[in-house]
Parts: C-alpha cells; sequence; structure tokens
C-alpha cells in the first residue's frame, strides 16, 4: 500500500483546497491511500517558544504522519500572489530542529496543486514552493501541473466537484504523483 499525506494549506472550513483533497481521494488508483490532514492547532512559529517548550504537539503528530508516508501533497491556495503563511509556518515547524531534516523531508516525494477563485489559479504560491523544497531536499514530481482556477464555479456549496474536466485533470495529477512514488 502506497500511503500520501494531503496537506491543504487553508483553514477555512469551506475551503476549496481542503475539497480538492477530498476529491483527488476518491479518484486514487488502486493500491494508494490519501490522508488528509489539517494545520487547526499549530501556533506561529517562535525560535525562543521552541528553545523553552519544545516542538508544539499539533506540528510535532504532522511532522511524524509526513515522517510515515510515501509522498506528500500539498494543496495551496495562493494569497497575494504567494505562499499561504499557515502552509509555510506549518513546514517551518516541520523542519525543527534541523537534525530531523533528513527523516522528515530529504528525498521524499512532493506534489502540488491547488484552487482559487482567482483567474489564474494558484501558478504564482506553486512556483513560490519550488525554492522550499529544494532547500528542504525534497523530490517535486513536475509530471503535471494544477491549478484550478475559478474554483467558485467547479465546486458546489457544499464542496463537492461537478466539473468533470477538472474531476479528469485530477484523476491524472495523483495517479501520475502515485506512479512517480512507486517508482
Amino acid at each position: 500500500m502506497t500511503r500520501l499525506l494531503g496537506i491543504s494549506g487553508s483553514l477555512r472550513a469551506g475551503s476549496y483546497n481542503t475539497a480538492l483533497l477530498h476529491t483527488a481521494r476518491e479518484l486514487l488508483p488502486e493500491g494508494v491511500e490519501l490522508e488528509v490532514a489539517t494545520l487547526h492547532g499549530i501556533p506561529l512559529y517562535d525560535g525562543d517558544a521552541e528553545e523553552k517548550d519544545g516542538i508544539p504537539a499539533a506540528a510535532e503528530a504532522l511532522k511524524d504522519k509526513l515522517a510515515a508516508c510515501d509522498g506528500l501533497i500539498l494543496c495551496t491556495p495562493e494569497y497575494n500572489h504567494s505562499i499561504p503563511g499557515v502552509l509555510k509556518n506549518a513546514i517551518d515547524w516541520m523542519s525543527r530542529p534541523p537534525k530531523d531534516k533528513d527523516r522528515v523531508f530529504v528525498g521524499r516525494p512532493v506534489a502540488l496543486l491547488g484552487a482559487s477563485p482567482a483567474g489564474f489559479g494558484t501558478v504564482l504560491a506553486q512556483n513560490a514552493w519550488l525554492p522550499v523544497f529544494r532547500t528542504l531536499g525534497m523530490r517535486y514530481w513536475c509530471g503535471m501541473e494544477l491549478m484550478v482556477s475559478r474554483a467558485h464555479k467547479v465546486f458546489d456549496a457544499q464542496g463537492k466537484l461537478q466539473d468533470e474536466d477538472v474531476r479528469e485533470l485530477l484523476r491524472k495529477h495523483v495517479t501520475g504523483f502515485s506512479d512517480f512514488v512507486r517508482g
């Protein structure tokens, strides 16, 4: 069984990015499972707090899930033409202490996708993630981009993906990434 971890970079209950990950879970090839994780409860990174109290429990739990999975799917919103702070903050916490970098990140396959109500989807946020992946030593899957634009028109009010073209692109994306992970 290939185990993937999906992290949505949005905390909103009605997040298009979280909905995209839940839909991805329905479209996985046989022998692949996807756990969708939350960023709730992870405080802002503070080196003084880390020194005093260590890694917060929510960040440690997410870090352990990442270390145990075969590949990571980051579903990134785009805020002000870049990476959402809450998602970058979680990655920063998971990279602490530096000795854990190899266990958690180095060599770990990672894929990007994202949804936005804007017309260009999440193109700038996805590009902004690439230096972070290089720094952490992750293996970025560049086999296919998926940037869902005008997300408010492809999801219904309950977060159900309504657009069959986007559904098929998502199926191809998760299948391609799963093949990359299984290698």
